[in-house]
Parts: C-alpha cells; sequence; structure tokens
C-alpha cells in the first residue's frame, strides 16, 4: 500500500484514513491489516522496541475505505470505546447507491441479524440499526444517487444490508448488491469526536478517491 495518510497524531491517538479492501483488523487470511501498518510506522518513528501498543476502537468493513482513529494508550481507549458505546461519536458515510430515492432525506430503522456465514439479514430476531440519510445529487444517465448517511448504530455490514434491504444497494457491494465488477462505493468521510484526554471536539474529513463512480458527482 502506499504511504500512511495520517490526519491527526499527538500523545494518545493517532487518526488516519484506511485504504479499501485493507483489513481493519487481522483475520485469518494473514492479509496485511491497517494496525500493524500503524503499529509499523509507530515503531520506526519513535525508534521503540519491543511490541508497540495500538487500541483499536471501531472497524470498517475491508472493502470500505475511510478515516478510522485508533487510541496509543489503555486509558485513551477505554475512554475512546466507552464513547463509541454511548454513541457520543459522529460518523458519517459517503455512498453511491443505485436508483433514484422518492424523498431527499429520511431515516432507515431495522432489526438485523448477525449470520454464522458472516452475512446480516434483516430479521424480527435481530438488534435494532438506525441511520438517516441525505440525498446530495442524482445522476440521471447512470441513475444512481450521491447520498450522506449518519450512522446512528454500530451493526455488521449495517449501511449496505439497510440500503440494500430499502431498494437502493450501494453501488459495486458484491455482497449485498448488484454484483457490479467496481469497487465499492461506500466511504467513512467524516469522524466527529471529544478527545479522550484534552476533551476538546475533533472533527476529520476526509474526500474518496475521485475514480469509478464518484467521478459522477462533484465532491
Amino acid at each position: 500500500m502506499n504511504k500512511l495518510n495520517i490526519l491527526y497524531e499527538d500523545n494518545h491517538l493517532i487518526v488516519v484514513e484506511k485504504p479499501s479492501n485493507v483489513l481493519s483488523q487481522k483475520d485469518n487470511t494473514n492479509d496485511l491489516d491497517l494496525p500493524t501498518i500503524v503499529k509499523n510506522y509507530l515503531k520506526e518513528k519513535y525508534a521503540k522496541k519491543g511490541n508497540v501498543y495500538l487500541g483499536l476502537i471501531h472497524r470498517l468493513d475491508r472493502p470500505v475505505g475511510g478515516i478510522m482513529v485508533f487510541a496509543k494508550t489503555s486509558k485513551a481507549a477505554k475512554r475512546l470505546t466507552e464513547s463509541f458505546k454511548k454513541h457520543d461519536i459522529v460518523k458519517k458515510y459517503l455512498a453511491i447507491c443505485n436508483g433514484k430515492f422518492i424523498e431527499s432525506t429520511g431515516s432507515f430503522v431495522d432489526k438485523l441479524e448477525r449470520l454464522d456465514n458472516g452475512n446480516t439479514i434483516v430479521s424480527k430476531n435481530g438488534k435494532e440499526a438506525s441511520l438517516t440519510y441525505k440525498v446530495l445529487a442524482y445522476n440521471k444517465d447512470k441513475n444512481i444517487s450521491l447520498v450522506e448517511v449518519d450512522l446512528k448504530t454500530g451493526r455488521h455490514h449495517q449501511i449496505r444490508v439497510q440500503f440494500s434491504s430499502h431498494n437502493h444497494p450501494i453501488c459495486g457491494d458484491q455482497r449485498y448488491g448488484l454484483k457490479e465488477k467496481m469497487q465499492i462505493c461506500l466511504f467513512a468521510y467524516f469522524l466527529e469526536f471529544t478527545h479522550p484526554v484534552t476533551k476538546e471536539t475533533l472533527k476529520f474529513t476526509l474526500k474518496p478517491a475521485k475514480t469509478g463512480y464518484w467521478t459522477k458527482f462533484t465532491l
């Protein structure tokens, strides 16, 4: 992968861009994951010997790129994790969905259940998942819509499953979409949270690379 894109760093945390198709955490594929990349960066920058502490606070699906925050101390990790659990974090995504929306703004509230095969489905036995969305633009030629998504809960594959189940699958979603041969058009572009130590409000914004369907809209 290219050089690590660091959006912010201090003694307590580091905010970076997760490239598309890079793992948020190690899995059984043994492919290179973002925490390992960040640890290697910290180890080299500060000439650290032995293991480097890095707290994983949240995750993005492997094909999804965007902003992620990691803790550099256990105290920061505990406080940030609590903030995520209490939904004190603002997480917004950009998505390009198939079709034209009837309403320019709206919300989805569903019950989602994660299956043993790794898929997530809408099910009465699931946990509540909610998000709000705002349509930013519509491309008539391709019949696709650029949507801003404000994630209220953090269920497995939530955005992808909810938009698909409401008949607006995300372009390029190989699992829940129309099997288009392209990179998924979902990007974690905005993150806002309270610094776990200084208590200041931190806001980060990042635009997706202008490739594929992203070139069809002004970002």
